[in-house]
């Protein structure tokens, strides 16, 4: 099996591609990302995409459709991957996260490729009250972020049948340890101001609510959408991709980090204002559909790996939230010293792309 996988040297795409050399052994893997972020590695003893079959360098929109030839399988994992990056690069946004991964879409289906794994978000219930959200619940996406992946599920949902499946996975918010470690993350924040300081300063009144997911976790759905049959959810199957149990409120967040690093001080700001994004999430169909690939990772074990992670780096910085374990300040970092326009696009020309080709036994 061939699998394209977009995106790959971001926090995700080390984490994935290791599960995956485990559970498909003789699976050709092949990586496709711009490389905003693959300097930003936190730890690994050795470069990440060694572990690939091959690596290609490039834009997503200005996809090298070769790259889909005998593909059996596309995971897409390449956007621009949150809230602030989205806010302040709007235009690009919308055409990385909408226009470029509806025309890879539209390219995989015409090459054959038979399954199509979306990395969406829960985000797009944006605020909600009621109780947890359902697939079938109405949508409220509150940032570009979020409207962008709205918008790619309503694409993805007009190519799909039952000779290209494509599964839309609304994962909760990602935390975890990884190669390409990102602390833009609610209970990664918290693990890494417990480092350094030892003290988490929670700047809404804790309250919001936030659906959590370990990337090990999230690795584990992947796997189960790129071989979900149709008859599984049908030819196009959006759904929410966590646990019923990782439902939390920021101050229980906090609370939880502190439990697990003694003498950690936790500071709620009372009078903020309400955060417009809380919501809770109902992941029953996820349990349902796929109940040999459910999250197994507990909170306490999330935690512990990060501090482990962060520890083994000699982690100390208070002022982390001005490094490049923050994607917003990689991008504008880069922008800064002049290689990478406005439209994040490089400045120098990037490389078609390399293959690092392993032969395996």
């Amino acid at each position: 099996m061939k699998i394209l996988i977009t995106g790959n040297t971001g926090y995700i795409g080390p984490v994935l591609a290791k599960y995956l050399r485990g559970s498909r052994p003789g699976a050709t893997l092949v990586g496709f990302d711009c490389g905003y972020f693959a300097h930003c590695l936190t730890g690994p003893a050795y470069f990440p995409e060694l572990r690939m079959d091959q690596q290609h360098w490039g834009d997503v929109r200005n996809f090298p459709s070769g790259l889909l030839e005998g593909a059996d399988a596309v995971v897409h994992l390449a956007a621009i991957s949150n809230d602030p990056m989205g806010n302040q690069f709007e235009a690009v946004t919308e055409s990385i996260n909408s226009h470029a991964s509806i025309a890879l879409a539209k390219q995989a289906k015409r090459h054959g490729v038979k399954s199509f794994v979306f990395a969406s978000s829960c985000s797009m219930y944006g605020y909600a009250e009621g109780g947890p959200r359902k697939e079938s619940d109405g949508l409220n996406p509150l940032t570009a972020y979020a409207k962008s992946k709205v918008a790619m599920e309503q694409a993805l949902g007009s190519l799909a049948d039952d000779q290209f499946t494509v599964t839309a996975l609304r994962f909760a918010t990602a935390c975890g340890m990884s190669e390409r470690l990102r602390l833009d993350l609610v209970l990664n924040d918290f693990v890494a101001c417990a480092i350094s300081s030892g003290e988490i300063t929670v700047l809404s009144d804790g309250t919001p609510w936030r659906p959590l997911i370990d990337v090990k976790d999230m690795a584990r759905g992947i796997d189960w959408a790129i071989s979900r049959p149709a008859r599984l959810g049908g030819g196009f199957l959006a759904i929410n991709t966590g646990s019923n149990a990782w439902n939390y409120q920021v101050k229980d967040l906090a609370n939880a980090v502190a439990n697990e690093i003694p003498g950690t001080r936790v500071s709620i700001n009372k009078d903020a204002p309400p955060d417009k994004r809380s919501y809770q999430v109902d992941f029953t169909r996820y349990s349902e559909l796929a109940p040999e690939h459910q999250p197994v990772t507990t909170l306490a074990q999330t935690i512990q790996e990060l501090k482990a992670g962060l520890e083994a780096l000699l982690f100390s910085d208070k002022n982390f939230r001005s490094s490049r374990l923050m994607r917003l300040k990689v991008l504008t970092q880069s922008i800064e010293s002049g290689i990478l326009t406005q439209e994040l696009r490089w400045t120098e020309k990037l490389g078609t792309g390399f293959a690092i080709n392993h032969a395996r036994d």
